[in-house]
């Protein structure tokens, strides 16, 4: 499956700012929607594609802070770069603090703005990618017998098969079949590999809720 080009969200409610955004961003060849309001942006479709958003932080009615939370709250997760020509230190703080990549005070430097973009886009790309391999992992997990998912954690935690045949009622032939098979299906070549998939699953050890 090919993915997507990438794409950069420009919110400004001044036209000629939006244009001047979309010029310099286009230079470097990457994609650029435009947006005069967060709700306009809101009710566009967006692509499956790696993103960010470059954000004025004054709007009529609302602050691009207040977007920046609702963002959050509606899990949409997009790298945000702020730019204004009215920040503080004040609305920096807050806005990093929220999780914003980058706030930039006007006038900046072109090249500043193209750097975030990019550094933006990579950290997008790099959460979409974790994402899918969390999402393969647990339909791998799903493909686990009951029996299996039982002895996961035993083996995790490092416990040999003797040791967990007696801890479930099970014999050590049958400890030694279920873990061999639970490796393959979660395509573990190696314990460590499987602590690695555990921890990513969320996989507790014995014991533990």
């Amino acid at each position: 499956m090919i993915e997507e080009q990438s794409v950069v969200f420009v919110i400004d409610d001044d036209a000629s700012v939006r244009d001047a955004l979309k010029s310099l961003i286009r230079s470097v060849g990457l994609r650029v929607e435009l947006f005069g309001s967060p709700q306009e942006f809101l009710r566009y479709k967006r692509p499956d594609a790696p993103s960010c958003l470059v954000l004025d932080i004054r709007f009529p009615g609302r602050s691009g802070l207040d977007f920046q939370r609702e963002l959050v709250q509606t899990n949409i997760h997009v790298p945000i770069i702020f730019v204004t020509g009215h920040g503080d230190i004040a609305m920096s703080v807050r806005a990093m603090k929220a999780g914003a990549l980058e706030f930039l005070t006007k006038p900046f430097r072109d090249q500043d703005l193209l750097d975030s973009i990019h550094l933006a886009l990579e950290r997008d790309r790099a959460r979409r990618q974790q994402e899918k391999e969390s999402m393969h992992l647990r339909i791998r997990l799903e493909s686990l017998t009951p029996r299996e998912r039982q002895i996961l954690p035993f083996v995790v935690s490092g416990k040999p098969n003797k040791q967990v045949a007696a801890e479930i009622g099970t014999s050590e032939a049958a400890v030694k079949v279920h873990r061999s098979q639970l490796m393959r299906k979660l395509g573990a070549d190696s314990l460590p590999e499987l602590v690695r998939i555990a921890e990513r699953v969320g996989i507790p050890p014995p014991g533990h809720a």
